[in-house]
């Protein structure tokens, strides 16, 4: 028997199964008792001897590091989420005891023209990616002709002419690709910055306006590519299998285009592995949760984050260094809760939505970031769609260039920290460069925790871990976020007549 209950007899007494282990002892002293009995009797009950062996093996405290096995954290996990709620729940009862409501539909300053050249933009930012596509449909037709002429065999002569126009031929489209998506996102820039006056409005321009720029180089880049290997058979082997179901140029068509155009990814291929159907609950659901976040995060800025940084200019414009990094902290938390809000929107919500009705199969849009241990393993996890166009297109053609890692990311980071700026400064119309120094501020970052990361053991990843929420949390969001808002408040006074 090995019973782990311990039961106590009528008479007051331990149960003799009470104690599992010690059955040995315990028939050892039934057959003493019996044998001064000088008989058998198997309805004799011994009574219990306060003589066992409780500390029997060496044995760790369960939240040691010499311990065999790591304990469970469920009941902190769920402690904290506690914790956290109360807590929150605190501060909205404080924000409507002193503030009231301030949710106001009507008090916005969405200008008429805003909203005119808003919708303007969005209907022609597109139609650079049909551009490319007459673009790549030009060399499609060039490329099969020099391939009918490598094919017939031409002399020496004439091939050295081909080859010169060939030349000269890809000099003109590679031209026409950058001047066609540089214009793109020149257009909507200067429009943003000088006429559209509303930031969200204008943030939405900019954002569609990179991502088309960002699939535009990328259909440019792996065309030009395509178009080699065509030209060049013995480099077609390096080619991944999946593009053989649509070779180039069979993929320049107008409906290969528009997939790509409408597909959650930023990295131009022939194919892409595909669903069998599309489940039209799943997108109902995740169109569900990206409208009620939507809501959930209009209502926290305008109720919740707004106050904060009004109250905070003051305080900044006096450089008191005390009450800033009291507001920063009191900031970090709804900045935190704003973004983690809206990270799940748009790559839970809005990109499998899109990726079912798509029917793109491959959707790891992220990983767990939240883990990371180390600020690099964080942006090569959390927006996985820009990290594929970034080593694809930036990383890996440095690389190979003969550049080193390091610098190769470097320049990863300079480009991003570019795209980044365009996106915060020009719809507030206040390029600060702060966007930019911030993302140049991750290389020390990244060279800081990468040791802490290849260290054994988890006390390395623990510590990596820590630095990378610490500077996400109180040094990179809500700092951008509040001297953005006092650039703005500088300029134009308050973003609207009423928050």
């Amino acid at each position: 028997m090995s019973s782990t209950s311990v039961s106590v007899t009528a008479d007051g007494e331990f149960d003799k199964t009470a104690l599992p282990g010690h059955e040995i002892d315990m028939n050892r002293e039934k057959r003493a008792v019996e044998s001064s009995n000088g008989r058998t009797n198997s309805k004799t009950t011994p009574k219990y001897r306060h003589v066992a062996a409780v500390h029997s093996k060496p044995r760790h405290s369960c939240l040691s590091h010499d311990s065999e096995h790591s304990p469970g954290f469920l009941g902190f996990r769920n402690l904290m989420v506690i914790v956290l709620i109360v807590m929150n729940l605190r501060l909205v009862v404080e924000n409507f005891m002193k503030y009231g409501v301030l949710i106001c539909f009507r008090c916005h300053d969405y200008r008429k023209q805003d909203l005119l050249l808003g919708a303007i933009l969005y209907a022609l930012v597109p139609c650079h990616l049909f551009v490319a596509y007459l673009v790549e449909l030009a060399a499609a037709q060039h490329a099969k002709g020099d391939l009918g002429r490598l094919k017939r065999g031409e002399t020496q002569k004439s091939s050295r002419q081909a080859r010169a126009a060939f030349q000269a031929a890809w000099y003109i489209i590679a031209w026409s690709h950058g001047i066609n998506a540089s214009f793109c996102l020149l257009v909507t820039t200067y429009t943003v910055y000088f006429h559209i006056h509303h930031p969200l409005i204008g943030t939405i321009c900019q954002i569609h306006a990179i991502i088309v720029w960002l699939k535009n180089c990328s259909y440019a880049f792996t065309n030009r590519d395509l178009r080699h290997a065509l030209l060049n058979p013995e480099s077609s082997a390096s080619l991944p299998e999946i593009y053989s179901a649509c070779a180039y140029p069979r993929n320049v068509t107008f409906s290969n285009l528009c997939y790509f155009w409408w597909a959650p990814t930023l990295v131009y291929q022939p194919v892409y592995p595909r669903t069998s159907s599309i489940r039209w609950f799943f997108v109902c659901k995740r169109v569900s949760e990206c409208l009620g976040l939507s809501m959930f995060i209009w209502l926290a800025s305008a109720q919740y984050a707004a106050p904060v940084l009004r109250n905070s200019l003051d305080k900044l414009a006096t450089l008191d260094v005390a009450s800033i990094i009291e507001r920063l902290m009191k900031l970090s938390t709804i900045s935190l809760v704003i973004w983690l809000a809206g990270f799940f929107a748009v790559f839970q919500s809005i990109l499998n939505a899109l990726a079912e009705v798509m029917r793109f199969a491959d959707r790891e849009f992220y990983t767990e970031w939240w883990n990371s241990p180390s600020v690099g393993n964080y942006w090569r996890t959390w927006n996985k769609p820009v990290y594929h166009f970034m080593r694809r297109h930036i990383y890996s053609p440095l690389v190979g260039r003969g550049w080193s890692p390091y610098f190769a990311s470097a320049m990863v980071f300079v480009f991003s920290g570019f795209l980044h700026e365009l996106l915060v400064g020009i719809p507030t119309h206040n390029v600060l460069g702060v966007a930019f120094i911030g993302m140049i501020a991750q290389l020390p970052m990244i060279a800081l925790t990468a040791p802490l990361e290849k260290m054994q053991g988890v006390n390395g990843k623990v510590a990596g871990n820590c630095i990378f929420w610490i500077s996400f949390c109180l040094v990179g969001q809500p700092l951008a976020a509040l001297l953005y808002f006092f650039a703005w408040q500088a300029k134009y006074g308050s973003v609207s007549k009423e928050v």
